[in-house]
């Protein structure tokens, strides 16, 4: 399905350090003060339709929530998370990020591990227009359950990218991983032991341009053929704890922040492509503090 609405809206960076802080660069006390809830819009009542068909979506805010600013500070790179509620003991299973007003709404499709755990997961995606983010979860009953935001924001799929294209190109699939202590608010890098159970945080980033397809090459001012990743997978030993079908509304350089339990896998292994038949693979042992490559 993400497949075929990319296609039909077409037919018309590691530079970025791995931070030890949260992708959710908002400030607090600000976004605390804005009410940005989804706003009725008849987009979505066709959108709807056209990923879900006629299954009932009810509501998730007893369940899970999405934080994303109310305006977007660069909207090429619009900070998205989505936790469960402390007091849900729901298995989200499944999750669909969605952007409105844009191009090709669907902004990726996740499917999750048990080792997930209560979901908690931050990505950066692209805002054409001013446009409801919705994250919609499946639970392992079979049920879908919806939350968004409002977020104003413009020109996101259409900015140019951060690096020129011959270092963007030439370094496409290169990845980095790094894993924190899920504690605290502040993740703190510590020691991940295989077989000592627990909860953990880790975040990866694949360089890749991750090109729409509405964005122009800055010199000859013609069209860059759409470039993306398109499927990613993240395992915890044995287990597939991640896996993506992704679109051209996620931002340059993929970067995914999750939480996880510790399953005793002595090693994460991440395996992806992109549209162009590009396959990238890279296994990230864990067995150090901060452990990174």
């Amino acid at each position: 399905m993400i497949r075929n609405l990319i296609a039909l809206a077409l037919g018309a960076s590691l530079s970025l350090a791995v931070a030890a802080s949260p992708l959710i660069l908002t400030d607090r006390a600000q976004a605390a003060d804005i009410k940005n809830p989804l706003v009725d819009g008849e987009t979505w009542a066709e959108l709807k339709y056209d990923v879900f068909g006629d299954a009932p979506i009810l509501d998730g805010s007893a369940i899970f929530d999405l934080d994303a600013p109310y305006r977007a500070h660069d909207a090429a790179v619009v900070p998205v998370r989505v936790v469960q509620s402390g007091q849900s003991s729901e298995r989200i299973a499944k999750l669909t990020l969605i952007v409105d007003e844009n191009p090709a709404p669907v902004v990726a499709e996740f499917e999750f591990g048990p080792s997930m755990g209560a979901l908690d997961l931050e990505t950066r995606v692209r805002v054409n227009q001013y446009s409801n983010i919705r994250a919609i979860a499946e639970t392992a009953d079979g049920k879908l359950w919806m939350v968004g935001r409002y977020v104003k924001g413009a020109g996101g799929c259409s900015a140019p990218a951060l690096k020129d294209m011959e270092t963007a190109l030439s370094s496409a699939g290169k990845m980095r991983m790094k894993v924190f202590d899920a504690i605290a608010d502040t993740a703190s890098v510590t020691t991940v032991a295989p077989n000592t159970k627990g909860r953990r945080q880790a975040q990866i980033m694949i360089r890749h341009p991750n090109y729409s397809g509405l964005q122009r090459n800055q010199v000859t001012q013609l069209f860059i053929p759409a470039y993306f990743v398109n499927d990613m997978s993240i395992f915890l030993g044995e287990e597939r704890l991640i896996h993506m079908s992704g679109g051209i509304s996620i931002s340059e350089d993929p970067t995914f922040r999750f939480s996880f339990d510790d399953n005793g896998g002595k090693s994460f292994a991440v395996e992806a492509t992109d549209t162009d038949g590009g396959q990238f693979g890279k296994t990230f042992p864990i067995t150090m503090p901060g452990s990174a490559s």
